[in-house]
């Protein structure tokens, strides 16, 4: 008998995030609907694309537009509601008031079944001056769509617009809050130039947890048709994937820049932007994010100058990290054969005098136990007594601090601290963090948490270690892993991701001299196995609920 031969089965696929676009269709392939559905591509999410307006343009100009009826509109909607229900919506090019109350209309009804991500970008005109929207449209955005708006992306021209009297004074920043003020969650003003910053593309951007400006170089072409549609579509991605908007527009801006360094020419004027998988794994794409409303052009120069892989000017191999809390612990782990360690003594909600003469004691027997073993020893938060005790001489001695101190300093703080001349590492836990650090040219960012940990309480998803070596990958400066390593597995599985350090809490114990040969044993390993392969793009590392 002959047997009977079966197909291979074949492996189940997840389906991808559905997200919705409600846009223009553009004739000429560049904008609207067509840009739309190439990012979401981009990103791997499934797009629907819902026509809102047909437009008769070329690349050289747009010569007429048509909204579609309301009914048409929401005979689409309907049809999509069942059966691909969105977890983010965009729109584009609306065509008119009755179409943006239909909208608003199906928002509320869908974000009764679930949270439903909803990015605007208030296509108010075409590049070539063409006029999209009446006064009506204008007071339809501002009362139907920002009030329930997780994302608004207009161009600075479009901004003023939706402000309405009075934003003709206001910069990008003081525009951002006025569209928040009028209800939208957060604001990316697109496409900023500034005199400040010759040569770098900045966007704007306002949300719960970052404000500053993103910065890149601007990419050198005349084909940038479909740039804004672009960004919005790729933020919406973002969302449906589970980014909260500051890591979103992060990856925004990397697709968008992407997408433009891959445009091409498509008729006799500007061609469009092409947004292609890839853009999460090209270290040049990630952009600075300032610290303030003042951008620093030395942090966009070392993009400019081609050293972007190296923005950190010295390799570094810290390996082994120790992280203690008393001096006598310092004596121990160098003992035992550490050369980098992190004293950390947290500060008493009332310190005296005495305490803080304790304090200094303790950093400079710390400092003396380095000086004599040839090791760094790191001073968590206290760098202003720890300047005072290196005396300029900052071959031993180096600063930690977290992202919340570096903001708390502010400008002129941040510029004290740089003039010291202390190395300093900073903690990064999310996008916006990484390319926010990127700006100071720290000598190590710390990844974290890797793994669950107990030592206190954060908000963070564990970055696991595909994100780890994505990070490795993209930061252009050395990543030390923190964050629950406890076990000699984890310590070789972060070497394996390539990070420069590994930070050892509580898996040191009462006796290091017997714990550290064995998680130096295990980094070692792990630095000439095979790496952790580079994810094409990270995962969400902050988890909160949506709440428009």
């Amino acid at each position: 008998m002959t047997p009977v031969r079966t197909a291979p089965a074949v492996p189940e696929i997840a389906a991808p995030r559905i997200i919705w676009s409600i846009a223009g269709n553009d004739s000429g392939g560049g904008a609207g609907l067509s840009a739309d559905a190439r990012a979401a591509a981009a990103f791997g999410v499934h797009l629907c694309p819902v026509v809102a307006a047909i437009t008769a343009q070329n690349s050289l100009t747009v010569t007429h537009v048509e909204p579609i009826a309301p009914e048409l509109l929401d005979a689409q909607l309907a049809a999509l509601a069942d059966d691909l229900p969105p977890v983010a919506i965009k729109t584009g090019l609306l065509g008119s008031a009755a179409n943006i109350a239909v909208l608003a209309r199906w928002i509320d009804r869908l974000r009764q079944r679930a949270p439903v991500a909803l990015v605007v970008d208030p296509v108010l005109g075409a590049s070539s001056g063409a006029a999209f929207a009446d006064g009506a449209v204008l007071t339809a955005y501002r009362d139907l769509l920002l009030p329930r708006a997780t994302l608004v992306t207009p161009n600075e021209r479009e901004a003023r617009r939706l402000v309405g009297p009075g934003a003709d004074a206001m910069a990008a920043p003081q525009l951002a809050e006025a569209l928040r003020a009028l209800g939208a969650a957060a604001v990316a003003i697109t496409g900023g130039d500034s005199a400040h910053a010759p040569g770098c593309s900045l966007d704007w951007i306002a949300t719960e947890h970052a404000s500053g400006w993103l910065a890149l170089p601007r990419v050198g072409t005349p084909h940038t048709h479909g740039t804004g549609c672009t960004f919005a579509s790729s933020a919406a991605s973002a969302l449906a994937l589970g980014f909260v908007a500051a890591d979103a527009l992060v990856l925004a801006k990397m697709a968008t820049t992407h997408a433009i360094a891959c445009g091409h020419a498509a008729g006799q004027g500007a061609g469009p932007v092409a947004a292609r998988a890839g853009f999460g794994t090209q270290p040049d794409r990630l952009p600075v994010l300032s610290w303030d409303d003042h951008f620093n052009m030395d942090s966009c120069s070392r993009l400019l100058d081609g050293r972007q892989s190296a923005i950190s000017p010295e390799p570094c191999d810290i390996g082994l990290y120790a992280i203690v809390d008393r001096a006598e612990r310092v004596a121990q782990v160098l003992a035992a054969g550490v050369r980098t360690v992190q004293l950390r003594i947290k500060t008493p909600a009332r310190p005296d005098a005495a305490w803080h003469a304790a304090l200094s004691a303790q950093l400079a027997r710390a400092l003396a136990a380095c000086r004599q073993a040839g090791a760094t020893l790191v001073v968590n938060d206290h760098w202003r007594a720890a300047a005072e005790l290196a005396a300029g001489d900052a071959r031993h001695m180096a600063i930690h601090l977290g992202q919340e101190d570096l903001l708390a300093l502010g400008a002129a703080g941040r510029a004290e601290l740089a003039a010291t001349g202390l190395r300093l590492g900073i903690s990064s836990h999310s996008l916006w963090e990484l390319c926010r650090a990127r700006g100071l040219a720290p000598w190590y960012l710390a990844c974290g948490p890797v793994w669950p940990t107990l030592t206190k309480a954060m908000p963070w998803v564990p970055q696991g270690l595909a994100n780890l070596a994505w990070w490795v990958h993209m930061a252009g400066v050395p990543v030390v892993a923190i964050g629950g390593i406890l076990e000699s597995a984890q310590a070789e599985q972060a070497a394996r991701s390539g990070a420069a350090g590994v930070c050892i809490v509580r898996g040191l114990g009462e006796e290091p001299g017997a714990t550290v040969p064995l998680w130096q044993a295990a980094i070692d390993h792990g630095r000439v196995a095979p790496r952790v392969p580079v994810p094409a793009l990270p995962h969400p590392s902050l988890a909160e609920p949506m709440t428009k």
